[in-house]
């Protein structure tokens, strides 16, 4: 069997639960902590990964996994050196996309909406709980920038550690984005493809529910 046939002939049935309008909160942020707390109990690796998609000025859509570290009704935050793909990308265009996948619940989550900078006191109480050599690592990447060998990144990270043998401040190039939303998507897995596909969209200040096609 050729390998594009073998990809082809991966499915599956996906028949373990159900989402509907009853069922649904009314508060999407709410709702997410459901499914949220959901994942943790079935431990799912690493349940607060997620997918952010963030596009330039040249519209050119970039993808990569990150760690959610904090939701509340203001957003959802997350950490990361200013300098990178990323944050040119959100200083050029911000605005950005969030997509959770726990795939032992057949559920995923699309979170859309507008992203700002947390304060510096938000992102250095964050910073601060960070492992040590997490810290120094901060300090020592120049995050997408070319790197010439491990060992430079190793280097670079023991003369981080000379300067900051044990208090490791914030360093100014990194820290915290909250991202605002102003749409979800609940999506759950059902048999025969017809899963159930609910959006939150925020409409004068109220969340209104409806249903798409799967």
């Amino acid at each position: 069997m050729s390998i594009d046939k073998e990809i082809q002939s991966l499915r599956r049935e996906y028949n373990h639960y159900k989402f509907d309008e009853k069922s649904a909160l009314p508060n999407p942020v709410d709702q997410f902590r459901i499914w949220f707390e959901d994942a943790v109990q079935v431990s799912i690796l690493d349940p607060n990964a997620f997918v952010l998609a963030t596009a330039g000025k040249d519209a050119k859509p970039s993808a990569r996994m990150l760690l959610l570290k904090k939701y509340d009704n203001r957003g959802f935050s997350f950490y990361t050196n200013y300098s990178s793909r990323k944050g040119k990308e959100l200083e050029e265009n911000p605005f950005g996309s969030m997509l959770f996948f726990w795939d032992k619940l057949e559920r995923q989550v699309r979170i859309e909406g507008r992203v700002e900078k947390l304060s510096f006191e938000e992102s250095d109480e964050y910073f601060q709980t960070r492992p040590y050599t997490a810290k120094l690592g901060a300090w020592a990447s120049q995050q997408s920038e070319n790197l010439a060998s491990r060992f430079t990144l190793i280097r670079r990270v023991a003369k981080k550690m000379m300067r900051y043998p044990v208090n490791v401040p914030l360093p100014p190039f990194w820290g915290g984005y909250r991202l605002i939303p102003d749409s979800f998507e609940f999506w759950q897995g059902r048999d025969s493809r017809l899963h159930d596909r609910l959006v939150y969209s925020l409409e004068n200040g109220i969340w209104k529910i409806h249903r798409l096609y799967p």
